[in-house]
């Protein structure tokens, strides 16, 4: 059940990082062109949204790795540790104890005769 609850968070996590990042503006993009003119009487602040998605993103990413980590501890943990020299030995089998496989029946040919020549 806490495999399913993580894998669920991890998904979530993984799409919220993908609309945090498309919505961000590029390095060279004005954050009052997408906000209108006047930034500072904006949701976001005097600082526009750039800070505010760029903090979003950097939570939403930590979060992220530590399920990774999670799942990948959970998906190693099988309980019991388990040595391939602990296994026994697998017993040869003989010839005499395999079954026989009916043999198919051969194919039947039939001949055609050539065309006589005009």
């Amino acid at each position: 059940m806490l495999y399913q609850v993580i894998i669920v968070i991890h998904i979530l996590l993984g799409v919220g990082i993908v609309g945090l990042v498309l919505m961000q503006q590029g390095k060279g993009a004005d954050a009052g062109a997408a906000f209108g003119s006047g930034a500072s009487g904006s949701v976001f602040g005097a600082q526009g949204a750039a800070s505010f998605l760029s903090r979003t993103t950097a939570i939403f990413a930590t979060l992220f790795f530590i399920t990774s980590l999670g799942l990948a501890a959970l998906s190693g943990y099988h309980g019991k540790k388990t040595d391939l020299m602990d296994q026994p030995a697998v017993e040869n089998v003989k010839a005499d104890d395999v079954p026989e496989a009916p043999m198919p029946e051969a194919p039947v040919i039939k001949e055609v005769e050539a065309p006589a020549a005009k």
